[in-house]
């Protein structure tokens, strides 16, 4: 018999069928036992009672099993019905039952809140849960989503290297590499320098790149490996061009995680971001969100060159109850906040054509106009105290045509974080890495709590 998924029962009441899954609960009484089955899909009950041979094999079965189940669905009585879940109007009177793998007894109570060590500690167990399924399924559909929109208008995907001659942000705490012949490497911290000599080739291109920080730093918004979802974009006016691009992408995975995602929302406790109309989602310039913080709360940071946590929280509450969005941009940051290849605006000098992308109270993304001519971005360089030698593969693409052009680098962890409502980014990585963890923790006295 072939093996029918539990999301087509419904297609087969009064049917026999052969099912294979993971017992999600297995409860044993006297002549009859109940189970909860799971695959990839869905749910599904199944019950044994009046087969005493298939009995004997149950009995030894406990949550964690690979099994395979023959049986046939039945219709449930009235009165048994839950409409609130997948499949609660059929149950499977199992005929069979065959152990594909045991498990042992779980360590942890699976349904209870977990604290974030025990999550991570127990990652291979934990990832099984509801809750632990529901974030990476709509992590999964940010990232389709993400390609789809972007193929869909005009953007072509290429992988970038992670090993690297050169720090792309001029400064940025990296893993360092031994390489071949005494030469000295590093892990990409990002994809940059190589998608813009892209546009050169695509004129429109985006990756899904691997980014390594150095960063000795314990919060719930740092990771040491994150996924970057890198985009760049030639021929372009100015930086609100890519703002422009980003919200219509941003609404895009919001619509799709609504029509993919419903049950993980409900799961998660979660509803969807207020998307407000028009093609670019609220902005000002830092210096004018720093006014704004000081007419509101009283405390001048006007001075400064760059947000704080607090200042990203405060200007997302307030775009969302005063301007009907959860997504914000500020733009404008000083020339000395940002890579030497970021444009500075000739109408407001000594800042930049560049923008952060705030969500939900944190940072996701930061983009802007880049510098495209050579004699400029080498000068920049060199105000940074980079070594130029280290740069000719890049600068190769600048003596040859490189039209105007700009991108973004987004976290996709953060993104998924905030989607999903959870506290730290760890919970919106799979495997995640940082200044305290590879898999396991480094050190016996340290712990992952933190909150965003």
């Amino acid at each position: 018999m072939e093996r029918t998924l539990i999301k087509d029962l419904q297609q087969h009441v009064g049917e026999e069928v052969l099912i294979k899954g993971t017992v999600a609960v297995a409860r044993h009484q006297g002549k009859m036992a109940f189970f909860d089955f799971k695959d990839r899909n869905s749910p599904i009950q199944g019950v044994v009672f009046g087969k005493p041979e298939v009995l004997e094999v149950a009995k030894d079965i406990t949550e964690m099993y690979s099994v395979a189940v023959t049986g046939i669905v039945n219709k449930r009585p009235e009165k048994m019905v839950n409409a609130t879940v997948e499949n609660g109007d059929i149950e499977l009177e199992i005929t069979k039952i065959d152990v594909l793998n045991t498990s042992e007894p779980m360590p942890f109570d699976f349904g209870a809140d977990l604290n974030i060590d025990t999550l991570l500690d127990n990652r291979p167990l934990t990832l099984k849960r509801e809750r632990e399924r529901a974030i990476f399924s709509i992590q999964s559909t940010i990232t389709r989503s993400y390609a789809e929109y972007l193929r869909t208008n005009g953007f072509t995907e290429f992988q970038a290297p992670k090993l690297v001659g050169g720090d792309a942000e001029g400064g940025a705490e990296v893993f360092k590499v031994k390489y071949f012949k005494g030469v000295d490497a590093s892990l990409a911290t990002s994809p940059q320098l190589y998608k813009q000599i892209m546009v050169g080739v695509f004129e429109r291109v985006f990756t899904f790149a691997t980014a390594f920080r150095a960063e000795k730093s314990a919060t719930s918004r740092h990771l040491s490996e994150y996924t970057s979802l890198d985009m760049e974009m030639g021929f372009i006016n100015d930086h609100l061009d890519i703002m422009r691009v980003e919200t219509g992408l941003m609404r895009y995975i919001t619509e799709q995680i609504g029509i993919q995602n419903q049950k993980d929302l409900v799961t998660l406790g979660m509803e969807l971001p207020k998307v407000p109309e028009g093609d670019i989602f609220p902005h000002m310039k830092l210096r004018e969100a720093q006014e704004l913080i000081k007419a509101k709360t009283g405390v001048d940071k006007t001075a400064e060159p760059d947000l704080e946590p607090e200042d990203e929280r405060f200007l997302c509450e307030y775009a969302h109850q005063e301007l009907g969005s959860d997504f914000m941009f500020v733009t404008h940051y000083p020339v000395g906040k940002r890579p030497f290849y970021t444009m500075e605006d000739e109408n407001d000098v000594g800042f930049t054509k560049s923008f952060d992308l705030l969500f939900r109270g944190v940072e996701i993304t930061t983009g802007g106009q880049r510098v495209h001519n050579l004699d400029v971005l080498k000068e920049k360089a060199s105000k940074k105290g980079l070594d130029l030698s280290k740069f000719e593969f890049y600068f190769q693409a600048f003596r040859f045509g490189i039209p105007p052009h700009g991108g973004w680098g987004m976290g996709l962890e953060r993104l998924t974080a905030k989607f999903c409502g959870v506290m730290n980014v760890k919970e919106a990585t799979l495997f995640p890495r940082d200044i305290n963890r590879i898999d396991t923790l480094t050190s016996k006295d340290q712990s992952d709590t933190a909150d965003f």
